[in-house]
């Protein structure tokens, strides 16, 4: 890649599969399929595009537009391992190739495309090898953008991949050099492209939209002095790349030469977790170095090596920085699909290499007075670090939010390998990752704060009295047969009711005959000051979660 004090922005090319968590799974572009992160869809085929199933849709509304949708569960680790054999096999043709993400990789366009005879023809071969490395994109159109710079680039991508599936064949798109054609080709375009490829945040798009700004081509116009005071520096950054110009994020600069985290093992190693263990612990040696100066890298080189020459190296790219969670999981996706590639290595690995190549300066994170993260999530977040390079991050289990209208669903436990736990961080599409900020999503029908103090992993059987004796029963239309009076949990002697709230029926899942449920909510408080979350399914009332 070309160095971070770049004059113009390079000529590049942008590779991209726009739903490769389906094809990591090996779903073929005729069936419907989706996959759910978080309860919304992040990646469907092509026959579920056409059915009508949309990225963000929730599993009950994409299954209601597609009744035979098959749904399978996002998985980082498989979309990072499996997409290692596109990158391996691309990098024999082209020098400093860098990922992005799974699924997407960039490289210079001018020396390959002189080899194969021009870009066009270099574009195809791109495609070629990766069908070739990849057996079931041959039913898949990948999306090849050329242009001056990763936002043009990136957006020629994304419209080279929706005119490919149009016209059912594989045509990259190019933007011819030079800024005149480069303006000319994003003007008529609309602002999202700033939030889809150039990454800038849902709400300053939204804003430029509702100030009339609909189009690149209208921000590009604006006086830049304007801008910058408008909306600041992210404003500032997004009417650059609008008009074409340098859209490396603000800051960025080549790191050190000499900094460098290095670990040569005495033993060769064949597998993975000490490994992944061991970048952890060059990760945060690079991390510690990088944040003395203030610093954050946003472009690594991962480099290993066998006992007998065999070789894996891989940039790495992520504009808002990369944390140690971060690294270690992009570390874990390329040593994992180099050592599963078909034959395997013939020895062990002997030398595991971080060497930054670009950083930018560290925004850093603001502690709040009131809500937010605060020094005691500082020290939680220490302490789990402690006691996971002590016992091994898959030993160590931490909540994560996963969504659901019951307490027991909310959260789900996740090793510290598949999370970041520092601040601000996160997405790959890793559960660290923040390109889906799930629990800030609001759940239709999920009980409003505060949540329980107790979740119970066990239900607890209760019953529920009316002032004469008889069980309060609830009806299809969440009508009850009397005022709850008294409650007695396990047998136990009856308590009181003193107050109580409901009921907040739920019906879900209601087109799977082996998955659906029925049951209604209730909150109870007793004689004894004790609040109950309280659910009758069946007409059986259980207890769920104590406030």
């Amino acid at each position: 890649m070309p160095p971070a004090d770049a004059a113009s922005p390079p000529r590049l090319v942008v590779v991209q599969c726009p739903d490769w968590s389906v094809v990591a799974a090996g779903a073929v572009a005729t069936e419907p399929v989706a996959v759910l992160h978080a309860n919304r869809v992040v990646a469907r085929t092509p026959a579920a595009a056409d059915s009508g199933v949309r990225q963000g849709h929730r599993r009950r509304e994409a299954q209601r537009i597609c009744p035979e949708l098959r749904i399978i569960a996002h998985d980082p680790t498989r979309d990072g391992r499996e997409f290692e054999a596109a990158v391996r096999s691309v990098a024999e043709m082209v020098p400093r190739l860098e990922t992005t993400e799974p699924g997407m990789f960039t490289f210079l366009a001018k020396g390959p495309a002189r080899y194969f005879g021009g870009e066009h023809a270099m574009a195809l071969r791109v495609a070629s090898l990766v069908a070739d490395a990849i057996p079931v994109m041959h039913t898949w159109m990948l999306g090849i953008g050329i242009g001056d710079g990763r936002f043009t680039a990136g957006v020629a991508a994304r419209d080279s991949a929706v005119h490919s599936r149009r016209r059912a064949d594989q045509q990259p798109t190019i933007v011819d050099p030079g800024l005149a054609a480069t303006r000319a080709y994003l003007a008529p375009l609309s602002v999202s492209a700033l939030r889809d490829v150039g990454g800038l945040s849902v709400e300053l798009v939204d804003l430029l939209q509702r100030l009339g700004l609909h189009t690149l081509g209208a921000l590009a116009a604006l006086p830049a002095p304007d801008v910058l005071a408008r909306f600041g520096t992210p404003g500032a950054f997004a009417h650059r790349i609008a008009g074409g110009g340098d859209d490396r994020p603000p800051g960025t600069q080549s790191a050190p030469p000499d900094l460098i985290a290095t670990r040569v093992f005495d033993d060769p190693v064949k597998m993975l977790d000490p490994l992944v263990f061991t970048a952890k612990q060059l990760a945060e040696e690079l991390h510690g170095l990088l944040a003395a100066n203030g610093r954050v890298c946003t472009r690594l080189a991962v480099t290993a090596e066998t006992e007998h020459g065999e070789r894996s190296e891989h940039l790495w790219y992520r504009p808002g920085g990369l944390s140690v969670a971060a690294i270690v999981e992009r570390v874990r996706w390329q040593l994992d699909g180099w050592i599963r590639k078909p034959g395997g290595l013939t020895g062990g690995v002997v030398t595991l290499r971080l060497v930054p190549d670009e950083v930018r300066s560290d925004d850093g994170s603001q502690l709040g007075f009131w809500g937010g993260r605060s020094e005691a999530d500082e020290w939680a977040v220490r302490a789990v670090s402690r006691v996971a390079g002590l016992v091994g991050e898959q030993q160590v289990l931490v909540p994560t939010w996963h969504g659901g209208r019951l307490p027991g669903d909310t959260y789900r436990w996740t090793s510290v390998d598949q999370i970041d736990l520092g601040p601000g961080s996160g997405s790959g599409s890793g559960a660290g990752d923040d390109r889906l900020r799930a629990a800030d999503v609001p759940w239709f029908g999920q009980l409003p704060a505060p949540s329980p103090a107790t979740v119970l992993t066990e239900a607890m059987p209760a019953e529920v009295l009316g002032a004469t004796g008889d069980v309060v029963r609830v009806n299809g239309r969440g009508l009850l047969s009397a005022v709850p009076d008294t409650i007695s949990i396990q047998s136990s002697p009856a308590q009181l009711i003193t107050a109580w709230a409901g009921p907040w029926p739920v019906d879900e899942r209601w087109w799977d005959p082996a998955a659906h449920r029925r049951l209604a909510r209730f909150q109870f408080t007793t004689e004894r000051g004790t609040a109950y979350l309280a659910v009758v399914e069946h007409q059986q009332w259980w207890i769920i979660a104590v406030y």
